[in-house]
């Protein structure tokens, strides 16, 4: 089994991984919550174990941005306690919550006793005019036939298609939208969105052009 420590505090850092590794897990450690983000996609672990306070991108910044995403279970593991943050660490899709100090061995059992009970997850397909998103296989059929996309080109799509309506900067595109490393500049998301509307052709006129902010996915748009 595959965790992720994100965690910035070196001594505590050193025994989670230490006391998890020993329990035969295999664990990488994440120093700041843009390291945690980009092991997320990189390392695919099957549960993640995320500090609030981190460095960079704080945790609950995390788990809002891997809200309404496909992610591996997430156990909260903080000094805070305070409830409504408690309530939204939940709220935004949290298995656990752990104040600190606490005792490796009621982590361990409740890291297991998470991944025992994980149920298997619907797949999660958006769909539109004759495109299909698979949001869990990161595939794009349009009319049935597969349609190769970047992984930028499908981030992109798929943060639009989540939030309908809604219009988003191309400032938010290149940070929230797009999870590991390589991250784009703002000014490069008209090149990838314009290669989203060829490669979806007739649908492409549901990504919609908002002047002077970025972009809007329109559910309902009549296709070209």
């Amino acid at each position: 089994m595959k965790l992720l420590v994100a965690e910035d505090d070196a001594a505590v850092a050193a025994n989670l991984v230490r006391g998890l590794r020993a329990e035969g897990f295999v664990v990488e450690l994440a120093t700041s919550g843009r390291q945690a983000r980009e092991a997320i996609v990189r390392f695919a672990p099957e549960l993640v174990v995320l500090d609030l306070m981190l460095p960079e991108l704080s945790g609950l910044a995390l788990l809002e941005e891997l809200s309404g995403r496909p992610h591996p279970p997430i156990i909260v593991l903080t000094a805070r306690t305070d409830l409504n943050e408690r309530l939204r660490c939940f709220e935004l899709g949290a298995s656990d919550y752990v104040p600190k100090p606490f005792f490796l061995e009621e982590l361990v059992a409740r890291i297991r006793a998470r991944l025992v009970r994980r149920p298997e997850a619907p797949r999660r397909i958006l769909r539109f005019a004759d495109v299909e998103l698979d949001l869990d296989r990161r595939s794009v059929t349009v009319a049935g036939e597969d349609v190769g996309f970047t992984r930028h080109e499908l981030d992109l799509l798929a943060y639009l298609a989540q939030r309908p309506n809604r219009p988003v900067t191309r400032e938010d595109l290149a940070e929230r939208a797009i999870l590991g490393r390589d991250v784009p500049e703002p000014r490069t998301i008209d090149s990838h969105l314009g290669r989203v509307r060829r490669k979806l052709g007739t649908a492409g006129s549901h990504v919609v052009t908002v002047w002077g902010i970025g972009y809007r996915f329109v559910p309902d748009a009549e296709d070209a």
